[in-house]
């Protein structure tokens, strides 16, 4: 069922829901409605205005958010594993205790973010702004990090083990036990680190210009 260029209030999507098949909503608004433990798995939301959003609970297995701005939509605890998506705006979005196993964020923005608590095996982010977000805990491992801005973001006890970046970011970032053996930070932006975290890069491969950038971040001079 598709749902085009409506205003949406609970009762219309718990309506829809009840139905129990999957519905395509393009160009709706859900502003600040409360969607809280709903079953809204496979749906697809194209272009639609999620601000303040509630889905908090929600099962959102399989589900397809597509072009949406959702500043500030609460995702806490919901079920959204296999869920997209894709070129959407989440900044400052809530996903404290949601379960996202192989959930994929392309070209999104996820400014201020809070990733605190997720269940995030094999989660995926590409191109995306994760500047100042709290991603902290996630595992990264393996995984070919392509166009992440995780300027100032919280990345304490991630796991970047073997991990490849290619025109990335971690510029004053949190890195407090964070891992880097086997990691390639030849692509990303390593400026503002600390000692301490400059030692978490151990095993790590750079580049000779970031070797040096690091020596100056230390107060040291190369010639």
């Amino acid at each position: 069922m598709d749902i085009i260029d409506k205003i949406l209030d609970r009762a219309a999507i718990q309506q829809l829901a009840a139905k129990g098949e999957p519905v395509t909503l393009t160009g709706c608004e859900l502003e600040e409605v409360d969607l809280s433990n709903l079953v809204l798995n496979g749906w697809v939301f194209e272009d639609c205005i999620l601000k303040k959003t509630k889905f908090v609970s929600a099962k959102l297995e399989n589900a397809q958010f597509l072009k949406c701005k959702g500043a500030q939509a609460d995702f806490t605890s919901a079920v959204m594993n296999e869920a997209k998506f894709i070129g959407c705006d989440f900044n400052n979005a809530l996903f404290r205790g949601a379960t996202l196993a192989q959930s994929e964020f392309k070209r999104c923005k996820l400014t201020g973010a809070n990733f605190n608590t997720a269940k995030t095996l094999d989660i995926s982010f590409e191109e995306c702004r994760l500047n100042d977000a709290r991603v902290n805990d996630i595992s990264f491992n393996k995984q070919h990090l392509k166009s992440l801005d995780f300027h100032n973001a919280d990345l304490q006890r991630c796991d970047f083990r073997n991990a490849v970046f290619e025109d990335c970011s971690l510029r004053d970032a949190l890195l407090n036990n964070a891992r880097f053996e086997g990691a390639d930070l030849r692509g990303t932006d390593i400026g503002g680190v600390r000692l301490d975290d400059a030692k978490r890069f151990k095993g790590a491969t750079i580049s000779r210009g970031q070797a040096a950038e690091l020596l100056a971040e230390l107060g040291l001079k190369v010639r």
